[in-house]
């Protein structure tokens, strides 16, 4: 079997007849003054932290860089932004208990240090123009090092994204190769909603340089012109022959930037997966299951897309929230796509959005004018929220009914709870 057939296979072992949630959400660990944290600093708490769990310490390039509980993973991103990542659970209250042990165990750590968490889609001093990301230091690894190096090149964002961005993220599962195909499908015409129902910015009219007409969705912005070969919406999603095979291909034509085996990374550039096996730089046949597995799993790390397709569907369209409200987007999120009903209606009221042009349309147009955006079939972008909100409520537990009133709060700008 050729590698590219093997990652068919791999998002095909993905198929599940569970209702998983998996939430992550990345943190800025910031002083009084705004300034986050250093990377020596918190890989040493990392690791001591970790050791103190009896967890299993995930380590890169020699560095401590994040444990794993057996409930949930924590990592570290390029400037030090603080991740958890929990296991797929289907009951918020546990994804809530779960969090709240993570918190409640680091709050102080960071706290007696002179630092606490914060949660927003771009660091603010950076969103406000007080900082330029360019002086903030990267993590050592050699894996972001090749990377913005890279991306200097490819858009206007990369230190942007990389420096001072950070969101939350949610994975839901699929039970077949259609199931897989609408979810995606539906979740990627909705996304322009979940964005800015997930905004979360410290100033309402602050803006990006050279994008003062667009005050919305920043860190959108920032992936958006960070990389048109890995960003974006995932190519030939909408077409009608899209599924496993095609998804492959994306995953094996995205060029890589670095590759890493063993904790080590190495500089391929431009290369894609396709290229690394016929110029023999990966040699399939020489490779065991566990490698090639590790292989698959890298070149789906390195696409940027809004959606990852990788054993789940991974969402990566909203900021980095407090956790009540990222609570709310996942009861969201359950009410939305673990609903046939709800994704049958979608569906057909979004039959007309049939180009990935036209959700990116959307995407620009909430961009300039937010909640009161015009999009599909002139409706607010308010209006379709509200109508998300209630065909979830329809289809949810009493119980996730109350974590739902936590997604329809739109922020009062530098009031945010961390």
């Amino acid at each position: 079997m050729d590698l590219k057939k093997e990652i068919s296979e791999y998002i095909r072992s993905g198929e599940s007849n569970e209702e998983g949630l998996g939430l992550e959400i990345e943190h800025f660990i910031v002083n009084s003054e705004g300034i986050q944290i250093g990377f020596h600093e918190i890989s040493s708490l990392i690791n001591q932290v970790g050791k103190m769990l009896g967890a299993d310490i995930i380590y890169m390039d020699g560095y401590p860089v994040g444990y794993y509980t057996g409930e949930y993973s924590t990592s570290l991103e390029p400037a030090c932004q603080f991740e958890i990542s929990i296991n797929p659970y289907s009951n918020l209250d546990e994804i809530r208990r779960i969090y709240e042990e993570f918190y409640e165990l680091w709050e102080p750590v960071f706290r007696d240090r002179g630092y606490h968490f914060l949660t927003n889609g771009n660091l603010p001093l950076v969103e406000m123009g007080a900082l330029d990301p360019s002086d903030i230091t990267l993590s050592p690894k050699k894996r972001y090092k090749y990377m913005d190096a890279y991306f200097e090149h490819s858009g206007k964002y990369g230190k942007y994204m990389m420096r001072a961005s950070a969101s939350a993220q949610v994975s839901i599962d699929y039970k077949s190769e259609e199931d897989m195909v609408k979810k995606l499908r539906v979740l990627e015409k909705i996304s322009p909603i979940l964005m800015i129902m997930m905004e979360n910015k410290t100033e309402e009219k602050s803006a990006l340089k050279g994008a003062e007409d667009k005050p919305h969705l920043l860190r959108t912005q920032e992936w958006d012109d960070l990389d048109p070969d890995r960003t974006g919406f995932v190519p030939f999603s909408l077409d009608r022959d899209f599924g496993y095979d095609r998804m492959a291909d994306v995953i094996y034509s995205t060029p890589l930037i670095l590759l890493t085996y063993n904790g080590d990374t190495t500089n391929v550039g431009h290369q894609c997966a396709r290229e690394l096996v016929e110029n023999n730089i990966i040699y399939i046949d020489e490779i065991d299951e566990n490698r090639r597995k590790s292989l698959i799993e890298h070149f789906m790390s390195m696409g940027f897309f809004h959606f990852r397709v990788k054993k789940y569907i991974e969402i990566r369209v909203a900021d980095s929230v407090p956790i009540e409200k990222a609570l709310g987007y996942v009861a969201l999120l359950k009410g939305l796509v673990y609903s046939e009903e709800n994704l049958n209606i979608l569906d057909k009221e979004l039959s007309d959005v049939d180009s990935i042009i036209k959700i990116q349309n959307a995407v620009e147009e909430i961009e300039r004018n937010g909640f009161d955006a015009a999009i599909y079939d002139g409706r607010t972008a308010a209006e379709w929220a509200h109508y998300l909100v209630r065909l979830a409520k329809a289809s949810l537990s009493s119980k996730d009914k109350e974590y739902l009133k936590n997604v329809r709060a739109i922020w009062n700008y530098g009031k945010q709870a961390s």
